[in-house]
């Protein structure tokens, strides 16, 4: 008799988070970026439906698009979103590097959600050569909004990040660790140290924004060796690469074990010289890519699974 096949072991899931706006790209950048609430949720929920398990989410003044952390601004999309679908929400801490930390946090001490942002270091911040590819703009803040950030640093002091975790924490947000260069590692590491931070750790490594690590294959092992060596088996990788390097730094985090966030709140593109129609665009692109490579896209529940999240029900939206 002809020996049994071993089992077949469970494909590993991925988690895709999506970022649905942000704070960097602006109006004028591309006709598709969600500004007011109603986009905003049209476009979370059809990237939702395409695979994303987690919608990273910022919101904006309607009639401008200047980014906007007021908890009102995100009070007429936040429950919509919640009740069209399962996929968990995870709400900025970041909002726009021109912010201070106690408005940048108040969204997220509101609504009390799942999974809140955090960035883990201070850093240069530079948009400024983006205003050069524009003639014109539609609105009066674009242009100083990317051409101030030449004297820019985004703050992320000890402090700031010790005043929201100190905000957050008791609400049993768990965060997304969003680390632009190795150094920002070492922080998390500090604060792991100190307990101040609960495994698993959700680090989103950001690859390819100019004042951060860049984009070349060399750049992401290092993060992930260093990840390796600092957190072992008590962090959850995921990465964004920022612009054209979205989807190549996908491809290779996911064969490395990671999962892969994108969203045009990192890249309006969807493919050499050609716009994003919407973020679920890209969203079943990074899904083709895991499948590609006999993976399975996660689902919202796994997501939380994975992640050791509260769950939708304890949150405040």
């Amino acid at each position: 008799m002809a020996e049994a096949a071993p089992a077949k072991k469970p494909n590993r899931k991925v988690i895709i988070t999506c970022a649905i706006t942000g704070a960097i790209h602006t109006p004028t950048m591309s006709p598709y970026l969600p500004i007011t609430p109603d986009e905003i949720v049209a476009d979370a929920l059809k990237a939702a439906e395409a695979g994303a398990a987690i919608l990273h989410l910022h919101a904006r003044n309607p009639e401008t698009g200047q980014p906007d952390q007021t908890p009102e601004a995100f009070a007429p999309f936040l429950p919509r979103i919640k009740q069209a679908t399962k996929a968990v929400i995870n709400i900025t801490s970041g909002g726009s590097p021109y912010m201070k930390v106690e408005e940048r946090v108040l969204p997220a001490a509101t609504f009390k959600p799942e999974v809140a942002s955090l960035n883990m270091g201070s850093m240069n911040f530079g948009l400024f050569h983006l205003a050069d590819k524009y003639k014109e703009f539609k609105f009066p803040w674009e242009k100083a909004h990317l051409e101030n950030t030449r004297d820019l640093v985004f703050r992320n002091t000890f402090k700031d990040i010790e005043y929201i975790l100190s905000t957050c924490y008791d609400n049993g947000t768990r965060f997304e660790f969003e680390c632009y260069d190795i150094g920002h590692l070492y922080n998390l590491a500090h604060f792991l140290e100190r307990g101040l931070v609960k495994p698993p750790l959700f680090v989103q490594s950001v690859f390819g924004l100019l004042g951060g690590i860049g984009p070349h294959p060399e750049d992401v092992m290092h993060m992930k060796r260093t990840c390796d060596r600092l957190f072992g088996n008590q962090y959850r990788w995921s990465v964004l690469g920022a612009g054209r390097n979205q989807l190549p730094i996908a491809a290779m985090a996911a064969s490395m074990g990671g999962n892969i966030r994108v969203g045009l709140e990192d890249s309006l593109w969807a493919g050499k010289g050609r716009l994003a129609t919407s973020n679920a665009d890209q969203v079943k692109l990074a899904a083709k890519i895991i499948e590609g490579l006999g993976l399975e896209v996660a689902s919202p529940d796994e997501a939380r699974e994975i992640l050791e999240l509260k769950g939708a029900d304890k949150t405040n939206i």
